[in-house]
């Protein structure tokens, strides 16, 4: 696969986005100043513009010299990924580059190699300690994954011992024998489990690997979990699920607008080998703080699952926000009550009529260890740049990606435009 080499000045503005409650409840965010980038964050925190245009973001990372790896969408002027650096310390990138022929949503670094994915496949390649493009070549560390129509997305994380660990969503709604059809019963022992709707380990270091032949299923029942990602402090595994959609156009004799627009909450999950979420038996009712029977197996609404069957999440988080992105902040730059707790990116909703659409925000939840401490709050807002989204296309920007560099900045991809954000704590 070729290389591309590109430098260019980026543009860069200076502007800007939570106290706690019981897990899997909102906290009283704290409130949120208008900043020049656009953004709304928490009193102290700022924001610059890192990069812009660089193409449709979709997962990013930070190397330890500051150098940015962003996944993109579509290729873009030649490459499937684009490396960022900031030559002259001032905030901005001013070199780019952009390499590999596929493009996807996956990027991570794991010791002196960069990987990334396509739909179907998870690549790497070498970095060197002087060069922002890799040295390449550029490896098949695992293919063979399923080529579906939806939910195609393989994010990417590894543990402390340098197993890699793949999402594989689910190609499905809710495992319907007539896909998306109102009224379809689902499938018996719904058949998508079997290489969907879970996340997949694989051995350290090796190459050539397929799903079937060398993954192993590490946790199931997960319709979608482009938010995936390994703390260190907490030394486990993290994702946070797409719910299902559409209960209301689907089964309108048992859910009213106003509840499909509220259900089912998306899901923060610790992961542990053998964890299975319940897709797409059940969905998580976060105002009822339930587990139900989904309607496509005998659920009516009101039917709860039977108790201790499937996980219940760490946090239920407000539906059809589209969780994409999750990273726990390590740095030490943001004040104590940041440290060890997670940030997780909302893409935003598209299915929420007739309320306004949601998410479009960055949202922190506190940790201590491996649990919440409280309640989910809103950290940076003002990404879609209207006070009321009827329709995505209305955003100005989707955040999509989340991490932290080392000098405890949080950055923030979006995937309408390409804009790179980094999020700065100035003090109060």
């Amino acid at each position: 696969m070729r290389i591309l080499l590109v430098v260019a000045s980026i543009v860069c503005a200076v502007g800007p986005a939570g106290a706690a409650a019981r897990p899997g409840e909102a906290s009283d965010s704290p409130e949120l100043e208008e900043r020049a980038a656009g953004l709304r964050l928490p009193r102290g925190f700022t924001a610059t513009v890192f990069a812009d245009r660089v193409g449709s973001a979709r997962h990013l990372v930070v190397r330890e010299n500051g150098d940015v790896y962003v996944a993109l969408r579509e290729v873009t002027e030649g490459g499937g990924v684009v490396g960022l650096r900031d030559t002259d310390q001032d905030g901005r990138a001013d070199e780019v580059v952009r390499f590999g022929e596929t493009a996807g949503t996956g990027v991570a670094i794991h010791g002196d190699d960069l990987y990334f994915s396509s739909d179907l496949a998870v690549f790497r390649s070498r970095l060197a300690a002087d060069r922002l493009a890799p040295v390449g070549p550029i490896e098949t560390v695992v293919s063979g994954f399923p080529d579906q129509n939806g939910h195609r997305a393989k994010s990417l994380a590894f543990d402390d011992e340098g197993r890699l660990y793949v999402n594989v969503g689910a190609p499905s709604n809710a495992c319907m024998e007539k896909r998306r059809s109102k009224g379809s019963p689902g499938q018996p022992n719904c058949p998508q489990l079997e290489r969907h709707a879970g996340v997949w380990q694989f051995p350290s270091g090796r190459l050539g690997m397929t799903q079937q032949k060398d993954g192993r299923r590490f946790a199931t029942g997960l319709r979608n979990c482009v938010a995936l990602t390994w703390s260190a402090g907490a030394k486990a595994l993290f994702a946070v699920q797409h719910g299902r959609d559409q209960l209301r156009q689907f089964w309108k004799d048992l859910y009213s607008a106003e509840q499909s627009a509220q259900l089912p909450a998306e899901e923060l999950h610790l992961l542990r080998d053998g964890t299975n979420a319940g897709w797409p038996y059940t969905y998580w009712d976060g105002p009822r703080g339930a587990r139900m029977v989904a309607p496509e197996y005998g659920g009516d609404g009101r039917r709860e699952a039977t108790s201790g069957e499937y996980q219940a999440p760490l946090v239920a988080l407000p539906a059809h926000w589209g969780p994409n992105a999750i990273t726990f902040y390590d740095g030490a730059t943001f004040p104590s009550r940041y440290h060890g707790g997670a940030f997780i990116a909302f893409h935003g909703s598209w299915n929420r009529s007739p309320l306004p659409q949601a998410g479009y925000n960055v949202v922190f939840v506190p940790f201590d260890g491996p649990r919440p401490a409280g309640g989910w709050e809103v950290f940076a807002d003002g990404f879609a740049g209207t006070e009321e989204v009827r329709d995505p296309s209305d955003a100005a920007h989707r955040p999509t990606g989340v991490a932290v560099g080392p000098d405890g900045a949080l950055y923030v991809s979006d995937s309408r435009v390409g804009r790179i954000w980094r999020i700065l704590y100035e003090g109060s």
